[in-house]
């Protein structure tokens, strides 16, 4: 995404927000950047929220796939999305949010991650552009996922909403919410609001375990051993 390189290498800051909604931060912890990535597994609860945990694996699947996070030689094999936080997971993922337009799926996900952090979130129109224009091989993977019956919506559709979901702009004090938010088992600690379904909480969990640092999954839960999801935007977010 050619506007990433424009993002100060320097920035670096940490927030830990726990179940009882207590804050510790350091660093440049308000600093704006796209979710990217980041987002996944928000969406994918989502998707679970509206039709239950079996979803994911009946019309997505959740095995890692031990490829990049962009695959396209996993789609070849499988024939499907694989798991909700490779690209192609992700593009089927908003496929399967219920919505009468392309209107009402965005605003459904742009809310549901809103919900997540308790801040109004937007999106980054300049990262947006960068990143729909030079999409072409999100496009290809939409485009064989909806040839194998295997993504929801129209393909383009899908592409832009998902493109949407990853320009959003959050902080580091956002994702640390989000991130207590699945630890407190789908309550925001801020608001007390629900935002998904306690028993759905631990199937997310095991995907991000599994693939949340894609082809590097199984060395970060080695040494860190925390269902995490990494975004190329710069954020990484854990939960304990």
């Amino acid at each position: 995404i050619p506007i990433l390189t424009e993002t100060p290498s320097d920035l670096f800051g940490v927030v830990i927000v726990t179940k009882d909604g207590k804050v510790y931060s350091a660093g440049d912890v308000d600093y704006v950047f796209s979710i990217q990535s980041v987002s996944k597994p928000f969406t994918a609860a989502l998707v679970m929220s509206e039709q239950g945990p079996e979803v994911l694996k009946e019309k997505i699947g959740v095995e890692p796939t031990g490829l990049s996070f962009n695959s396209k030689l996993a789609l070849a094999i499988h024939e499907d999305a694989v798991n909700p936080l490779v690209n192609a997971g992700a593009i089927a993922a908003v496929s399967l949010v219920q919505a009468t337009s392309e209107q009402d799926r965005w605003n459904k996900v742009l809310g549901n991650i809103s919900d997540f952090t308790n801040t109004p979130l937007t999106v980054l129109e300049d990262v947006y552009e960068s990143e729909y224009t030079t999409a072409f091989g999100n496009r290809a993977i939409a485009n064989l996922l909806y040839n194998y019956e295997r993504l929801y919506s129209d393909p383009e559709e899908a592409m832009r909403v998902y493109t949407r979901q990853c320009s959003i702009g959050v902080s580091a004090r956002d994702l640390a919410i989000m991130g207590a938010t699945l630890a407190n088992l789908g309550v925001n600690p801020l608001t007390n609001k629900r935002v998904m379904p306690a028993e759905d909480v631990p199937e997310l969990l095991a995907v991000m375990a599994t693939a949340g640092f894609y082809d590097e999954s199984g060395e970060w839960m080695y040494t860190a051993g925390l269902p995490a999801k990494t975004g190329v935007g710069g954020g990484i977010v854990a939960v304990v």
